[in-house]
């Protein structure tokens, strides 16, 4: 069974064995790519904001407490959840209910004012794909594809934008699996479709399949199925070592291992292959 070496930050939760890995599957933002870094406290305080405005009565902490409660049970799946459960949100304490899609638009509008000149430096060649991957995840994925292990990526991101900063991120071929995201105002699960996907077109089994990433919904949809979880517990702003909330949810969400990056590229290949 597998040891991590002491020199590495990998936790295993789960030992586990009898896995023959041949696919893998990653999320995409706070996974592999950082140009969204920051994104919840965009929407956190938009939508206290929009929160506050029925007139509910309620404290600017119990507000908070809300929102956070359902924006960070909801992250992985398509924007549009949380949106949604705004609009619930609202509706309940008396307030108007507007199409949850309006939310979305406007939460977009706000985060891209906040990554704009992230991804111009990236076009113009200004600042290198490096300061906005995950440390080691570009080398890692390149260490999949040479083992012969097919690398698919779904996102909760829309996919036109998932696209668009893979390839500023040079990672547009790096996905043989290909790259997949939320499709507007869709509520169907992105990660779910594509594992099913996966599962059933390519007759993969539970245990040929890995996945990673940082957020409760991937995690929980590959471990129930019977796959291997593997949660990146990554630091996105300090971009070293292990965020403590991220990994408390990523147990709780059934991860087998816990990472914080992808520097130990040969011990995760080695880990993952058993």
């Amino acid at each position: 069974m597998y040891q991590p070496a002491a020199s590495t930050q990998i936790e295993i939760i789960q030992p586990w064995s009898g896995y023959d890995i041949r696919y893998a599957l990653f999320d995409f933002d706070g996974t592999v790519s950082l140009i969204r870094e920051g994104w919840q406290e965009i929407m956190i305080p938009y939508f206290a904001e929009v929160l506050r405005e029925t007139k509910s009565g309620e404290s600017e902490e119990e507000i908070l407490t809300c929102v956070r409660d359902f924006v960070d049970t909801l992250t992985g799946k398509q924007t549009i959840f949380q949106c949604i459960r705004l609009d619930e949100e609202v509706t309940k304490r008396g307030g108007p209910h507007r199409e949850p899609i309006v939310y979305k638009n406007e939460y977009l509008r706000r985060l891209e004012e906040r990554i704009r000149d992230r991804k111009a430096k990236l076009l113009s060649g200004e600042a290198p794909a490096e300061d906005y991957l995950v440390p080691g995840s570009k080398a890692f994925i390149r260490k999949l594809q040479e083992a012969g292990i097919k690398c698919y990526l779904a996102s909760g991101t829309d996919e036109e934008d998932v696209l668009y900063e893979a390839k500023l991120l040079g990672l547009d071929d790096a996905f043989a699996g290909g790259i997949h995201g939320a499709h507007a105002a869709m509520t169907e699960c992105s990660k779910e479709l594509v594992i099913r996907d996966m599962l059933e077109k390519e007759h993969i089994q539970p245990k040929e399949l890995v996945s990673f990433g940082d957020g409760y919904v991937e995690v929980e949809l590959v471990a129930n199925l019977g796959g291997l979880a593997i949660g990146a517990a990554t630091e996105e702003e300090k971009r070293t070592g292990i965020n403590a909330w991220k990994r408390r949810r990523l147990i709780g969400a059934g991860a087998a291992a816990i990472i914080p990056d992808f520097r130990d590229s040969d011990e995760i290949l080695k880990m993952i292959r058993g």
